[in-house]
């Protein structure tokens, strides 16, 4: 049972590095799909990612799902705010790679955790605890020096973490599997991106037909680009602690962070390596936080176990009365527990999980946005990793990282 259990966690841990590093990588493919322009790309990932998915659903047979989400209006209507977040954050995430701003699109996800938490304080009219504030104020610090190093708000860097927080928060509330929610999502768009493109091609701007069958290959698998991390993100989901999802998540924005720098060459002023410091004490402060906590929480839930199987044959022993008062006493300890479980989770922070479900991400990872779907989102470990700020279920989860 212990070696299963290892080998659950390993490949748990494996998938969770291939989704984020797949999410962290991918500034690296919308360059080859020039000369199409960001618009038309995203486009193709919306009509490729349908095709994607829905022969994945056709594998496994899924398809119940549908007719449910189509007899709740309500629910149907969040689907479509989330179609249409998740659409900015593709759209504006293609753009600014493909424009020479990844650092500052790295910014967003780094961030995104930050502003998951703000919302929520926001919205939801969450609680804070002291350090939470602390990485609240340290990061709106480093949006400021940040501004003032751009010489404008880091525009596209607030719009992407603000896009996905909202898509995190809204698939929270849908609470679809990933390739579900993926499916249903990516269906809304098919329609718009299908006539974008055969009106491109009327006008003679489509490159797809263009370019050469190495160029129209590129764009058809966007929709594979856009699903692999996400089939990833959700065997991990399932298999590793959101703790780990939540420091695994911040692989996708180091290695973006790195491209921009490294490979792709752009400028670091010091104000802004000042800016990027700052945002990284507050994600430091907050996670390390969040891993306090979860450990307190542990223990909380790992006593209330133990002091219900303590009382168990002390309640056998006595009426039924008072027997049926212990297990309410027991019941009792464990929903205290398990509501300080859920504070941790609202912190635990780690936007790309969050956006990925869902990232959720939070209520997402799907991931980190940049990818999935988040986002974030992504097959049956999504809803487990929602709780978490910011992966989709990672479309979040997204996911992390619908992310790019």
């Amino acid at each position: 049972m212990a070696g299963t259990s290892k080998s659950e966690g390993r490949t748990g841990l494996l998938n969770g590095l291939a989704a984020y590093g797949m999410w962290g990588l991918v500034p690296l493919f919308w360059p080859l799909l020039k000369p199409a322009g960001a618009t038309e790309i995203l486009a193709h990932r919306m009509v490729w990612s349908l095709a994607f998915v829905a022969v994945a659903l056709l594998v496994v047979r899924r398809w119940a799902w549908a007719g449910e989400l189509l007899r709740q209006p309500r629910r149907l209507g969040l689907v479509v705010i989330a179609a249409a977040v998740i659409t900015v954050n593709w759209g504006v995430y293609i753009w600014a790679v493909n424009s020479g701003h990844v650092v500052e699109a790295s910014l967003g996800y780094f961030i995104n955790p930050l502003v998951t938490i703000a919302m929520g304080v926001l919205i939801l009219k969450e609680r804070l605890r002291p350090v939470q504030w602390a990485a609240v104020g340290v990061g709106f610090s480093a949006v400021l020096v940040l501004t003032i190093g751009y010489g404008r708000p880091p525009w596209i860097s607030l719009t992407l973490a603000f896009s996905f927080a909202t898509y995190g928060l809204v698939k929270k509330k849908v609470n679809l599997g990933g390739v579900e929610s993926l499916a249903a999502e990516t269906a809304i768009q098919f329609l718009p991106a299908l006539g974008y493109l055969l009106w491109l091609s009327a006008h003679g701007g489509l490159t797809f037909a263009t370019e050469g069958i190495g160029h129209a290959s590129l764009l058809a698998s966007t929709g594979l680009v856009t699903a692999l991390p996400l089939v990833c993100f959700g065997a991990a989901a399932i298999r590793v602690p959101l703790s780990t999802l939540g420091l695994l998540q911040y692989l996708a924005p180091v290695f973006q962070f790195l491209l921009g720098v490294l490979y792709f060459g752009e400028a670091m002023p010091p104000e802004r390596w000042a800016g990027f410091a700052l945002v990284w004490l507050a994600l430091v402060l907050l996670t390390g936080d969040a891993l306090r906590t979860s450990r307190r929480t542990a223990r909380a839930l790992g006593l209330a176990v133990t002091e219900s199987s303590a009382e168990a044959p002390a309640a056998n022993a006595t009426a039924d009365v008072t027997g049926a008062t212990g297990v309410t006493g027991a019941t009792g300890a464990v929903r205290e527990a398990e509501s300080v479980a859920s504070g941790v989770s609202g912190v635990s922070g780690v936007s790309g999980v969050s956006g990925v479900s869902g990232v959720s991400g939070v209520s997402g990872v799907s991931g980190v946005s940049g990818g999935a779907a988040a986002t974030g989102v992504a097959i049956t470990g999504v809803a487990t990793a929602s709780a978490v700020p910011g992966a989709p279920a990672p479309e979040a989860g997204v996911s992390p990282l619908a992310k790019q």
